[in-house]
């Protein structure tokens, strides 16, 4: 495979005026978990850096676990750290930011809690000049979701005080565990807050490759006009780890691979490789072609889920060189778990665009790489002149769009090889975020954050969108429920060989890993 330089053209200056978030204040429940440390600190404090966060704003952490404001704040400390990585830090720049975050210990279970909070959060407000805006993140196990939305409801915090804009709630994935679940869910959400309070987070949907969709697919004109039935002879969602399940087994055994990652990673991708071009960028019209996409695709039925779903769960094997132990030793699994870590899916989407198109999308831990990717490959050429070749001798027009570990996209074309021979050669144009920007993208949660503050919900899952979500997954789950035995694969493979069966059946194969 030969790389073809790619001339970058600098943007012209933009003029638009990019939306500002409003003064805020930001209440994080499970502030003392995982998901706070890693990525909502980090990501705040990028953003304050960067100067997208207003004048005015703070944080309340709310946990369980009994810690006063010094405390906190030695905790985001350390989480910062991982920002050093980018570059040195002004001592200034740390001191701002802590001076930012407080803290509430107790029980967001209770509604005693909640007044506690309410004068916490008046105070603050006048301390802090926020004028009364306040985001809602439930960082929290999901079996907390509904009894702190209620809370919330109870004390009045759904509703913004009278010199504020606007109250919000950010909820993470899982969101349900089925369509009974995400239904139940949904209508306890709306009993407290409306549809444009509620931010339904999907971390994917922040990464630059998967915004760039968007933009590669309607900013570009060569492109849209091929991008169909005619000319696509199918497209492939890949998102594989080289890990395991890292000490996730309490929630990944009620999980497994197809609510961990298709419901809700691999359906978004899917919706926006073949959602149709929207009247305008605006985030309901976005999200209603969206939501178009998951009402066509063809319902698997309950006697040919073998023929369009395959599961697999890893055993023992070499992952980069080192052994690896399989799925049921790893600790807390079950040693007669038929939970699935790899789940691979063939759909088709019943409308004029994309009739008889194949949609192949995996996703599997413990496999031989890490990568996720999107890719498009186009039809073969109907009639080679170049005898004695025949169509089937050279490779397709493939184009990808790499989501990690390094983001970029690629397309691959045929050339002639240099000599007095006749020799084609496949050549691939290549774009890289890093190098052609000169930095490493933004972490998702910054674009999400920002988004959350200042009212855009284009990249967030709406409660329609949800359910149909998990109306198309829920049947392919109950079915494997019926029939427990799961195939396994070695660690550091490419997956269960059930896999290739269901790309082989179609004389196609999967891409390599």
């Amino acid at each position: 495979m030969r790389k073809a330089k790619v001339l970058r053209i600098p943007p012209p200056e933009s003029t638009a005026n990019e939306p500002q978030a409003n003064p805020f204040g930001l209440v994080i429940f499970g502030a003392s978990g995982d998901l706070t440390r890693r990525k909502l600190i980090p990501a705040l404090f990028r953003l304050m850096r960067s100067g997208l966060l207003p004048k005015h704003w703070y944080v309340i952490g709310s946990a369980r676990t009994q810690m006063d404001d010094d405390d906190f704040r030695k905790h985001v400390r350390e989480s910062i750290r991982v920002v050093e990585e980018s570059g040195p830090i002004r001592t200034a720049e740390v001191e701002h930011f802590l001076g930012r975050f407080h803290y509430l210990a107790g029980d967001s279970q209770e509604s005693g809690y909640y007044s506690r909070l309410t004068k916490r959060l008046n105070e603050l407000d006048k301390d802090h000049q926020t004028g009364g805006n306040r985001l809602f993140y439930l960082a929290t196990p999901p079996d907390s979701y509904t009894g702190i939305i209620r809370q919330l409801g109870e004390a009045g915090l759904n509703r913004p005080v009278k010199t504020a804009r606007w109250n919000r709630i950010v909820i993470e994935k899982p969101f349900g565990t089925d369509l009974t679940s995400a239904q139940t869910l949904n209508r306890k959400v709306a009993q407290v807050f409306k549809e444009d309070q509620v931010y339904r987070i999907d971390h994917y949907l922040g990464k630059e490759t998967v915004q760039n969709i968007l933009f590669f697919r309607f900013a570009n004109a060569i492109f849209e006009p091929i991008w169909d039935r005619r000319y696509i002879d199918h497209i492939q969602i890949t998102v594989a780890e080289s890990l395991g399940i890292e000490h996730r087994a309490g929630y990944y055994e009620r999980a497994g691979a197809l609510r961990d990652m298709f419901q809700n990673h691999l359906l978004q991708l899917l919706c926006l490789i073949a959602m149709e071009p929207p009247a305008n960028f605006d985030a309901d019209t976005v999200r209603d072609e969206r939501t178009k996409v998951l009402k066509s695709i063809r319902p698997i039925p309950p006697d040919e889920i073998d023929r369009f779903a395959v599961r697999g769960q890893y055993g023992p094997g070499l992952v980069n060189g080192r052994e690896a132990v399989g799925y049921r030793a790893e600790p807390g699994v079950a040693r007669d778990s038929a939970t699935e870590t790899f789940s691979a899916l063939k759909l088709y989407i019943d409308n004029w665009r994309w009739q008889g198109v194949r949609f192949y999308l995996r996703s599997g831990k413990r496999l031989a790489k890490r990568k996720a990717e999107v890719a498009i490959e186009f039809k073969w050429v109907p009639h080679l002149l170049f005898k004695p070749l025949t169509p089937k001798d050279i490779q397709p027009n493939t184009l990808v769009f790499r989501i990690q570990p390094e983001e970029g996209i690629q397309l691959t074309f045929q050339s002639k090889h240099p000599g007095p021979k006749l020799c084609l050669d496949n050549v691939m144009m290549e774009f890289d975020y890093r190098g052609s920007f000169k930095g490493p993208s933004p972490d998702a949660y910054e674009h999400l954050l920002l988004d959350c503050l200042i009212g855009d919900q284009m990249l967030f899952a709406r409660r329609d969108w949800v359910e149909l979500s998990w109306a198309f997954i829920t049947p392919i789950l109950e079915a494997w429920a019926k029939a427990p035995r799961v195939p396994i694969y070695e660690a550091g493979s490419t997956g269960p060989h059930e896999a290739e069966a269901l790309t082989e059946q179609d004389k196609r194969q999967w891409r390599s890993l």
